[in-house]
């Protein structure tokens, strides 16, 4: 049996099965004690396979969007009040206005979750089979200026123009050299139609003329972006200020007067920004 089992693996792996590979002494052990008839049992062989395929596949793709450290909006903290509702977020979440490839704006102050919303409905797009990318504006931008010049910047230009969702996080935050500002219209131009944007920001749309030097231009952008779109205004304290802790100890009194130190080294979670736009 051993021997049999070992040449299923080899055949496995030679057909590019490695998932049903990894499993199929398990799978043997649990037929033994079910019993499944044979079309039962072979149908769970393709199962296991398409299933492996699937877990590998999202997280290559995971991979590829670089999303946030947070980015999980289960964890989503709902006594924040920062602009948007449980009932928006749950709206959100559903991903139709993906499929009708609407944009998102995510305006207001730092720390208001722009960025935590944004990387999770990014990750709830990945999670049901969309092409999705995170990409900081910095990193936008150095992608432009050298997608000509290097393979690594020009394999990832070519991702961006593949993809169903792009998220732009932070534009607008410093100057753009005119340069790159006419590269950045150009991928917006040549995606609008047919990829839906989330772009996160603290500057107002009106002071996006003085960030890339030129008003024509940042009209033209905003009327792209701004076709099918939904800006989402936050508001609010910073949730990682008023959430900061502390690495020294705190004094506290015990019983009977003496005092007692407190180690304060559970740092709480910070849920990250959740979305800002005007």
């Amino acid at each position: 049996m051993e021997r049999t089992i070992t040449t299923i693996q080899e055949h496995a792996r030679e057909l590019n099965l490695t998932g049903l590979a990894g499993s199929v002494d398990l799978l043997l052990e649990e037929a033994r004690k079910s019993e499944p008839s044979y079309s039962d049992f072979a149908l769970t062989l393709l199962e296991t396979e398409i299933s492996c395929r699937r877990k590998a596949h999202l997280e290559r793709r995971r991979k590829a969007a670089n999303l946030p450290l947070l980015h999980d909006l289960d964890h989503y903290d709902s006594g924040v009040q920062n602009g948007i509702s449980q009932v928006q977020l749950r709206q959100l979440r559903q991903l139709l206005w993906l499929d009708q490839n609407y944009n998102l704006i995510l305006i207001g102050p730092s720390g208001t979750g722009k960025s935590y919303l944004a990387g999770g409905l990014c990750h709830e797009a990945l999670k049901l089979g969309y092409h999705a990318l995170f990409r900081t504006m910095d990193e936008l931008i150095q992608t432009i200026r050298f997608k000509d010049v290097t393979t690594a910047a020009a394999r990832e230009y070519k991702r961006l123009v593949h993809a169903h969702l792009l998220v732009i996080d932070d534009i607008m935050m410093f100057p753009i050299e005119k340069s790159v500002a006419v590269g950045l219209f150009q991928l917006i131009n040549q995606l609008h139609e047919q990829t839906s944007f989330i772009i996160t920001t603290n500057k107002n749309p009106k002071e996006w003329a003085e960030m890339l030097g030129d008003e024509v231009l940042a009209t033209a952008l905003l009327d792209r972006l701004l076709y099918k779109c939904e800006v989402i205004k936050l508001t609010g304290k910073s949730y990682r200020l008023e959430h900061r802790t502390t690495i020294f100890e705190q004094q506290q009194p015990a019983e009977g007067g003496a005092t007692r130190k407190k180690k304060q080294l559970s740092l709480q979670k910070v849920v990250v920004d959740h979305a800002e736009l005007t």
